[in-house]
């Protein structure tokens, strides 16, 4: 078994104009003052990093891994959340999403695909420059508009939607096995793969692909209903990402998990930061160990009450207590007697 690397913590939602905010170093000194070990990156973010820079110059990446080096942080993944999304996007959220592309293609879907498509590419290649075997990203969705069955949908629709997907996803995920990298999809509700019942129809469709992957967050699945301790159970061998995340879900005689259009603060369901929430960490924790996961415990901080500077000081110390130092022995060893062949058989009376 190996001990979980951590703690880490996803830079996204703390990047920012303002110092220490807008440079990786800076950002850098920050977070390893409040205790990460570790940081992942948003590609998209270049007030913090340059994708297409990486892609084609180790000495970039090699500059990036000594900025991090010197505050005493390693680089857990890359991410391409926004850029994921878009790979497959349903003409109702085009004006919406067009905001996570790069100006020069907005307004245009086709190209605004071709682009996305192209930073994961050479997000894929960055990462093996970086020497990172794992990357986080999002599916983006084709069925999610349907995803409740009123007016019934017609027949094939999903498997159509979903035959698509994977049709646009397999050039990518071959570029990554290419490089060594696997690809962790976030399961996120406002994606295709949301659950564990859509990862495997993507699974099937991009036959059994080795890099098609999971970023495991279970605080969607709070807020889904689903037992995220079981998923650990059926789906330990692909999961090769792990956002520390805590969410809480309280229905009323109002609300329940679609939640009621209402803002964060007042939904049934919604996320919190850690330890603030209902999700069991020291089972997910132990599972983790149990089943020898090999990567980062990244904290991932989202909560409509606490200030994220808050959020931030408390995730270091929750989670450094929370990974297990995996045992190298068993804890009876010292009652062991050896093997012993002859001594088994007449155990068993033969």
């Amino acid at each position: 078994m190996r001990t979980i690397k951590g703690p880490g913590i996803f830079l996204a939602q703390f990047a920012g104009d303002a110092a220490p905010f807008n440079s990786l170093d800076a950002i850098a000194g920050w977070v390893a003052g409040l205790g990460y070990k570790g940081v992942q990156i948003p590609s998209w973010d270049q007030r913090l990093f340059d994708l297409s820079k990486a892609a084609e110059s180790q000495d970039y990446c090699d500059e990036v891994l000594g900025t991090l080096a010197r505050h005493g942080l390693a680089l857990t993944e890359l991410s391409t959340h926004l850029q994921g999304q878009l790979v497959a996007v349903h003409p109702a959220y085009d004006a919406q999403f067009d905001g996570f592309a790069d100006p020069a293609v907005r307004g245009n879907p086709a190209a605004r695909q071709e682009w996305a498509v192209a930073q994961l590419k050479q997000a894929a290649i960055a990462s093996r420059r970086l020497g990172l075997t794992a990357h986080a990203s999002f599916s983006g969705a084709l069925a999610w508009p349907y995803l409740y069955p009123w007016p019934q949908r017609p027949a094939g629709l999903v498997e159509d939607a979903f035959d698509e997907l994977a049709r646009r996803w397999r050039p990518i995920l071959d570029v990554f096995d290419e490089n060594g990298v696997d690809i962790g999809f976030e399961l996120h509700p406002g994606e295709d793969l949301h659950d564990g019942v859509t990862f495997e129809m993507f699974l099937d469709r991009v036959g059994n692909h080795p890099r098609a992957n999971i970023l495991y967050d279970p605080s969607h699945f709070v807020l889904q209903q689903l037992d995220y301790l079981a998923f650990l159970d059926l789906y330990h061998a692909r999961i090769k990402c792990f956002h520390v995340k805590d969410a809480e879900f309280r229905p009323n005689g109002r609300s329940g998990v679609y939640g009621g259009y209402q803002g964060w603060v007042d939904r049934p369901g919604r996320f919190r930061s850690l330890g603030d929430g209902q999700v069991d960490f020291a089972a997910i924790f132990a599972k983790m160990a149990q089943y020898d996961f090999p990567g980062w415990a990244v904290l991932e901080w989202e909560c409509a009450l606490k200030h994220p500077d808050a959020g931030a000081a408390e995730g270091a110390p929750f989670i450094d207590r929370h990974i297990i130092r995996v045992t190298e022995k068993a804890f009876d060893d010292f009652a062991a007697v050896g093997a012993d062949r002859a001594l088994n058989r007449r155990l068993m009376g033969l």
